[in-house]
């Protein structure tokens, strides 16, 4: 029982403590993973939070004998460290980026995620997957792939293999898109900076925005740095509507539908954007952030049914697939009707 102070009881750190140390544990092996892939091959070609998924999950399927007694921990590090992680994302986000971004490529943007995540639930919904399923994966695509989804799954009430299997799909692909967008600049005859706004609406996630547009040329990567960071500060919004609109929350008063780390992100950010928290703690707090979304993602691939997440690979993979088809041919038709140069 806990004491009346709040205190967490002996008995419930046992609880956790196990799943938590395995949880900590895969996350320090997909860390190192994830440093041996820039070491060999230049580059992260998958992420330390997609690897922490993927290696809990095996880890669950071949090693664990009892994860009944590892789950209280694994779904504290998936559940409550997340929530953590979302605040903190909240105090790297500096808003200003979204006025710099100029009026007509803002109204682009946020056009473009909106379309993206409504024909994209739609489209996943007619592949056969449940709406919630549809939702983060259209979520992350939309906006920044793993912390999307992410922040998204305890709103909508997504299951663990669904967050697992988005995740892991949109990841793959999005490596895809890094090799084969750069083939675009001739194809299409794109300038540095054109390529960087499709980049930057296109590809799913900072740091592979980061890989797809920095090669090219330093122009092409402010540029995809830029629209890609106006997207990521779109989550916040994107998850307080969802939280107001899905799952149980739509029959729940405002102040009772909004989750504490959604308040926290934005107040965070407010602190951020007004210098109360420096420039030179943002990095510092976005790396806090990645750090903790990793142990999270441990814990949520601890709990993963990896049957589940094969059965509905098709399905998720064709819904990813329509998705960055639909915000390529936007992103191409946005930079044309602006005249960007």
């Amino acid at each position: 029982m806990n004491s009346p102070t709040g205190g967490v009881s002996t008995s419930y750190a046992r609880s956790v403590g196990p799943g938590l140390a395995l949880a900590l544990l895969v996350s320090v092996v997909a860390w190192f993973g994830e440093r041996l892939f820039i070491a060999v091959a230049g580059r992260a070609l998958l992420e330390a939070i997609v690897l922490a998924i993927l290696v809990g999950a095996v880890v669950r399927t071949a090693f664990v004998r009892a994860p009944a007694r590892f789950e209280r921990g694994a779904a504290f590090a998936s559940g409550f460290i997340l929530e953590c992680s979302i605040v903190l994302l909240g105090a790297g986000s500096d808003l200003r980026a979204l006025v710099a971004a100029g009026p007509a490529i803002l109204s682009g943007i946020v056009v473009i995620v909106g379309v993206t995540l409504v024909v994209g639930t739609y489209v996943g919904q007619w592949f056969g997957l449940p709406r919630t399923h549809a939702l983060l994966v259209a979520v992350g695509n939309a906006i920044c792939g793993n912390s999307a989804i992410s922040a998204a799954a305890p709103v909508v009430g997504a299951r663990r293999d669904e967050v697992a299997s988005a995740i892991a799909f949109t990841a793959v692909l999005g490596v895809v898109v890094i090799v084969g967008l750069p083939f675009l600049i001739p194809l299409l005859k794109l300038s540095d900076t054109q390529y960087g706004v499709v980049a930057g609406l296109t590809v799913y996630a900072v740091p592979q925005v980061i890989a797809a547009a920095y090669p090219v040329s330093v122009a092409a990567g402010q540029a995809a740095t830029l629209v890609k960071l106006t997207r990521v500060l779109l989550l916040g919004p994107v998850v307080l509507i969802l939280s107001l609109t899905e799952h149980h929350a739509a029959h729940m008063k405002w102040w009772k539908a909004v989750p504490w780390y959604i308040i926290g992100f934005g107040i965070a950010a407010a602190l951020r954007t007004t210098d109360v928290i420096p420039a030179s703690a943002g990095d510092v707090v976005r790396e806090g952030a990645r750090l903790l979304t990793v142990l999270a993602m441990a814990g949520l691939g601890l709990a993963v049914d990896l049957q589940a997440v094969r059965r509905v690979g098709a399905r998720v993979g064709n819904t990813v697939l329509v998705s960055l088809v639909l915000m390529l041919a936007m992103s191409l038709a946005l930079v044309r009707l602006l005249r960007v140069a």
